[in-house]
């Protein structure tokens, strides 16, 4: 089959912080595509009554500017199923999807359907998960929610609702905190749903050869961080490799993470460091070469043992016996690689990897990643 893949956006977010209303926005805006839009949760507080035009039948009901909508009272596969099959025999048009989640959904099972089931794999290309971040309750709801943790360890994208609402200084703490939990997902304000189309759609959050971006300023914080763990002695190779660890003796409590009596411990008043989320970053660098084979291995092994903690991850690499770059990524227990484009003549080659997950164990995936270079 060669007709392009239906392009699927994952929106989710905290409860009431504006998924809703962005989505209407989306939905009312004149983009001159047409969008299907599965809803976890129908009801009074989903699109807009004025969109709607008639129930066609229990699940789909169209709306006067073209886009559809549909809700889902059972499996996604077999709704995706049910739209494909619509879209063929021209019953429907549409030409991308949007999935809104419920506020206390775990978008990794929904992920995960892209690239488990052939048929949707075939037919449907996962293009990124936008979460959106309420500003003035974010802390509080991330101390108490493991599963607003879960949205933002995910998210390609993170759209930071009622900024309006909060303080300058509210607003940095947030950030910098969302910036520990997940460094690879830009972090942009969105009023009232108003966010540029651009920043939801067509980001191809996992296509393999997508650009590895780390936010800067989390990687400076590690850099520092490391410095001060090794009282400022050089050693440029394990820089990132065992930075802050002071922060992660904490790493095996396990959920009780969420709770709010032990937030201000040894951190000195640092208010983004008030925070211990079970979910966090890190970034594995060096630049000695991987052996393919060990790496390959010991990745697959991890995943075995940690797969389900492990929210996305995602590395571009250099390995021995090849003159292009290796490029990965996973979902939970699930893992691609690709053969990436040639290493510059002025670049040198070195690996990247960033791990997004809840509680994992650093010091000892470092360990394990090390053991995997070139000797």
């Amino acid at each position: 089959m060669n007709a392009p893949q239906v392009p699927v956006t994952v929106l989710t977010g905290f409860l009431g912080a504006g998924k809703t209303t962005l989505l209407n926005r989306i939905l009312k805006e004149d983009h001159g595509q047409r969008i299907a839009v599965i809803e976890n949760e129908f009801g009074p507080q989903g699109v807009d009554n004025e969109l709607l035009v008639e129930r066609t039948d229990e699940q789909i009901v169209e709306m006067n500017n073209g886009c559809i909508c549909c809700t889902v009272r059972g499996d996604l596969v077999r709704i995706l199923g049910e739209l494909r099959g619509r879209r063929e025999r021209g019953e429907l048009r549409f030409d991308r999807i949007v999935i809104e989640t419920t506020g206390l959904a775990n978008p990794g099972p929904v992920t995960q359907t892209f690239f488990m089931d052939e048929d949707v794999a075939e037919y449907y290309l996962l293009d990124g998960v936008i979460t959106v971040v309420d500003a003035k309750h974010g802390h509080d709801t991330l101390d108490r929610q493991p599963e607003a943790q879960n949205q933002v360890g995910f998210a390609d994208r993170i759209l930071l609702s009622k900024t309006d609402l909060v303080g300058g200084d509210v607003v940095d703490s947030l950030r910098e905190r969302l910036l520990r939990m997940n460094p690879r997902a830009p972090i942009k304000p969105a009023h009232m749903g108003q966010v540029p189309i651009g920043d939801v759609l067509d980001i191809r959050g996992f296509n393999l050869n997508a650009i590895l971006e780390i936010d800067p300023d989390f990687l400076a914080a590690e850099h520092a961080d490391a410095r001060r763990a090794r009282g400022g002695a050089a050693g440029h190779e394990h820089e990132h490799e065992h930075e802050h660890e002071h922060e992660h003796d904490h790493e095996h409590a396990h959920e009780h993470d969420h709770g709010h009596d032990d937030h201000d411990h040894a951190h000195g008043g640092h208010h983004h460091h008030a925070h211990d989320d079970a979910i966090k970053a890190f970034v594995f660098e060096s630049d000695r070469p991987f052996v393919p084979a060990k790496l390959e291995e010991y990745l697959g092994a991890l995943t075995q043992v940690y797969g389900q903690d492990m929210l996305r991850y995602k590395g571009v690499l250099f390995v021995s016996g090849s003159n292009r770059r290796m490029i990965f990524q996973g979902v939970h227990m699930l893992m691609g690689a690709d053969v990436g484009r040639v290493w510059g003549r002025d670049e040198k080659p070195r690996s990247r990897m960033v791990f997004i997950g809840r509680n994992l164990p650093r010091d000892a995936i470092v360990k394990g990643l090390e053991a995997c270079l070139v000797r």
